[in-house]
């Protein structure tokens, strides 16, 4: 009896590295337990420790003994050991929908039809889209979408107002950004025409002395992973981290500085700068999925976001 009892304490889950295709399954009782287990079935060094447990589907992380015990048997978790960070390139069966590739997808409608499933698993996953895909959904027919996701075609409509306000919210802010850049270089020119006009005038030969030796310029040998059609948004759209999607972000933050440089045209510096700016834009989507799902734990245990709950959207004009 008493060894029933312990086992209806314990929770089924199913354990991974982040880049092993290897899965182990271990019960424990607390989150506690399921750390010190999977460090030792996964062979974790003890240097490498404390690890952090992440949701495989969407890399949410679970650091709370009531949101584990909330979750469903045989939830898949990444152990991430220190220094690591949670990809969306999951080697798992394909459970995450973050690791479903845009190249599988055969035509126009099975992309939208790929889309609206990635909805009716989480509705949070509306923030890591990219701009393209928001697009997408908003322009397929309402009677097509419900039925898709087994709503009604007013929630739909509801779900729809909901993505062109995102849609409309990310231009917003690629125009703030763009204002802000004019400004700080119309101030960065003003300083420095003040500061000629300050300094006395330079002695002829000095100009000569810089030369250009070709240290600046971008190693051409250098190879990249990015697709011609993410290459092409970032060297042509205006903040291009807001336009892109989170797995594109991550494929951005992978390459080396050098080799992105040589593919857009770049120098170094710039390329850093862009790396940042999609770190910065893809911790905010990152940390806002998790607001979303510690909300939805605490709503009594409610698997998906509900969708009657969605406000009536109205855009702003």
């Amino acid at each position: 009896a008493e060894r029933h009892l312990m086992a209806a304490r314990l929770k089924r889950c199913v354990v991974r590295r982040r880049d092993g295709p290897e899965q182990h399954g271990l019960a424990a009782s607390c989150l506690r337990e399921l750390r010190d287990k999977a460090c030792g079935v996964l062979a974790i060094d003890k240097a490498r420790e404390p690890i952090t447990l992440v949701l495989a589907e969407d890399g949410t992380i679970v650091d709370d003994d009531d949101y584990f015990l909330c979750l469903p048997s045989n939830t898949k978790f990444v152990a991430l050991a220190k220094d690591e960070k949670w990809s969306r390139k999951s080697l798992d069966s394909g459970t995450s929908w973050l690791s479903e590739s845009v190249d599988e997808v055969d035509s126009a409608a099975e992309k939208w039809k790929q889309l609206a499933r990635q909805l009716k698993d989480d509705l949070s996953n509306i923030i890591l889209m990219s701009e393209e895909d928001l697009q997408v959904l908003i322009d397929v027919p309402h009677s097509d979408l419900a039925e898709e996701l087994a709503q009604s075609e007013t929630k739909i409509q509801v779900l729809q107002d909901t993505l062109q306000q995102v849609l409309d919210r990310r231009e917003e802010e690629r125009q703030s950004r763009q204002l802000l850049e004019l400004y700080l270089k119309a101030l960065k020119t003003e300083d420095s025409i003040l500061s000629k006009v300050a300094e006395p005038e330079a002695a002829p030969g000095k100009e000569m002395d810089v030369v250009d030796t070709g240290a600046s310029s971008t190693d051409t040998s250098a190879t990249t992973a990015l697709s011609d059609q993410v290459l092409a948004a970032l060297k042509v759209k205006p903040a291009p981290e807001i336009c892109l999607d989170s797995q594109d972000l991550e494929l951005v933050l992978k390459e080396d500085a050098a080799a992105l440089a040589s593919a857009l045209g770049w120098d170094k510096q710039k390329a850093g700068a862009l790396q940042e700016a999609c770190d910065q834009e893809l911790s905010k989507r990152l940390k806002q999925v998790q607001t979303l799902h510690s909300l939805r734990s605490m709503s009594k245990g409610k698997q998906t976001l509900p969708w009657g709950d969605w406000p009536s959207a109205k855009r702003k004009k």
